[in-house]
Parts: C-alpha cells; sequence; structure tokens
C-alpha cells in the first residue's frame, strides 16, 4: 500500500507539469482553434533561454522569470509574424507552419547550444519530507503551488478582467471586436505570450528531473497534448485535473502493468475511450450547429 501511494505522489508530480504545458496549448488553441505541436519546443527553446540567464550567474529563479519574460515576447512575435495573415488562418497551412516551427527551433536549439546535455538547478530547495511511509519532495510541493497559483490567476485574468473578458471577444468574435474598438490581433498576441511563459515554466519545472537537450520536450509534449483534449481544449481546469490524472495513470501503468518503455501508450489510449464516448472531453463544451 505504501508503495501503491508513493506512486501515486510520483505521478501527481509528473501529471503537473504535463497539466502546466497543457494549459499552454489550450491557450493557443483559443487563439487559433488548433492545437500548436511547436508548443513543446517553444518551452524546450525557453528552458535554453533561461539556462543562458543562469550561466550569467543570476539566481535560477530568477533566470526563470527572466525566461518567462522573453517567451512572452517571443510568443507574441510568432503570432505576429507567422499566424497573423489571412493564408495563416487556413488549418492545413497553420498545421505545416507549426511542423516546421517545431523543426526550426530544434535545430536552432542545438546549433546555438550544441545538443549537449546540460544540468539545470532546480527551482526549489532539495529535500524531503515524510508522512508515514509515503516520500514528498519540495519539488513535487512546489510545482503543484505554482500550479495552483496559475490556475487561479487564469481564472481571475479571463473571467473578472477587462483585458481578460477582451481576449475571449477576440477569439469569440473578432469582427465584432474590431467595431468595438477591441484590436483582435492585440489579444490573440497575448494570449500566444502567456502560452509561451507557461511553457517556458513548464520546461523548467521538467529540467530538474531530467537533462537538458534539444529533445527534452519533445516526450513530455505527447502527455500534454493527452491532457488538453481529454480534458477538452476550450478548459483549462480540465487541462489540470486531466494532466494529473494521466501522470498518475501513467506511473501506475508502467509499474504494475506494461513496463517503463511502453507506459507512453497509456494516454493514448485514453484518447480513445475518452473521446469515444465525449468527443469534446470531460470539461469541454459541445457545440451544436443548426443546419
Amino acid at each position: 500500500m505504501v508503495e501503491f501511494l508513493q506512486q501515486v505522489v510520483d505521478g501527481v508530480e509528473s501529471g503537473a507539469i504535463y497539466a502546466a504545458l497543457a494549459l499552454a496549448l489550450v491557450l493557443v488553441h483559443r487563439s487559433t482553434g488548433l492545437v500548436n505541436f511547436a508548443q513543446g519546443e517553444i518551452a524546450m527553446f525557453s528552458a535554453y533561454v533561461t539556462f543562458a540567464f543562469y550561466q550569467m550567474g543570476m539566481p535560477i529563479q530568477f533566470a526563470a522569470l527572466l525566461g518567462m519574460a522573453a517567451s512572452f515576447a517571443g510568443g507574441m512575435a510568432i503570432e505576429r509574424t507567422l499566424f497573423r495573415s489571412e493564408a495563416a488562418r487556413q488549418p492545413l497551412v497553420a498545421v505545416v507552419l507549426m511542423l516546421g516551427l517545431f523543426l526550426g527551433l530544434n535545430s536552432l536549439a542545438g546549433l546555438i547550444w550544441s545538443y549537449q546535455v546540460q544540468r539545470v538547478p532546480s527551482l526549489f530547495p532539495e529535500g524531503l519530507i515524510r508522512v508515514g511511509g509515503t516520500v514528498f519532495s519540495y519539488q513535487m510541493l512546489g510545482t503543484l503551488a505554482i500550479l495552483l497559483a496559475i490556475c487561479i490567476l487564469l481564472h481571475l485574468l479571463f473571467t473578472y478582467t477587462p483585458l481578460g473578458l477582451k481576449m475571449r471577444a477576440a477569439v469569440s468574435n473578432a469582427e465584432s471586436c474590431r467595431l468595438l474598438g477591441i484590436p483582435p490581433g492585440l489579444m490573440l498576441g497575448l494570449g500566444w505570450g502567456l502560452a509561451g511563459a507557461l511553457g517556458c515554466l513548464a520546461a523548467v519545472l521538467v529540467t530538474p528531473r531530467l537533462f537538458l537537450d534539444p529533445n527534452i520536450m519533445q516526450g513530455v509534449i505527447i502527455f500534454a497534448i493527452a491532457a488538453a483534449t481529454l480534458g477538452g481544449l476550450d478548459s483549462a481546469l480540465g487541462a489540470i485535473v486531466a494532466g494529473i490524472a494521466i501522470g498518475i495513470v501513467e506511473n501506475l501503468a508502467g509499474s504494475y502493468l506494461v513496463g517503463s518503455d511502453l507506459r507512453i501508450v497509456v494516454p493514448l489510449v485514453l484518447i480513445i475511450v475518452v473521446l469515444t464516448m465525449r468527443p469534446q472531453g470531460l470539461f469541454g463544451k459541445a457545440y451544436r450547429a443548426r443546419v
């Protein structure tokens, strides 16, 4: 029983990271209606930017804040230069652009920082807390606290602030926003910027568990896409719940059922099962169109 609880706790830590990256996917989906397959590489590149600040002698916490700020600006720049045009609004064109961005950022990171693995310190102090026979790390507790804070802040932003309401309106009806004097391009750019900052945070949280290299987020993005899809691509709460659930199920399946080599199959099976019964995801809204 103690071992089982420990596997659940370890799964929650992994799931929190999947949830953070899934939130970034939800933000971009709200802006474009598409899943950003390059979100993992954007996060990876942001982690390298953070690592560059750290190598300058800055504390890792301050370096992470600067990396998130740079990622926010980078996300807005990507939306402005690649996805603002009329052609980029076509789904096929947007997917090709995202795949090109994926390959370009991966190659650029390797060109600048090489493919040699790097060790990045944690944002939190080392140490463990024992409760009975279960061990909680400061890394896990800190990750969960950050995720909870992000969830609350995003809810407050999109529900109670004029800026958040404008961003939601820009996604729902860009033409009406223009008539009301709201620049939809700027609002969508802010969504991409927030997604970039969240992706940076997710990458900084995962790098202490893995070594930093240009391919670090390619496994994580699969689980994040699964979390965003299962939770509902328009639901931030769904992304968080599904991300943590996938982390727990993946960890338990890897330990007791399929082994560590095949646990990546778990989110794919979950997607098939859930979307067969509920295509909009667990927390997504079903839309009906009258024909």
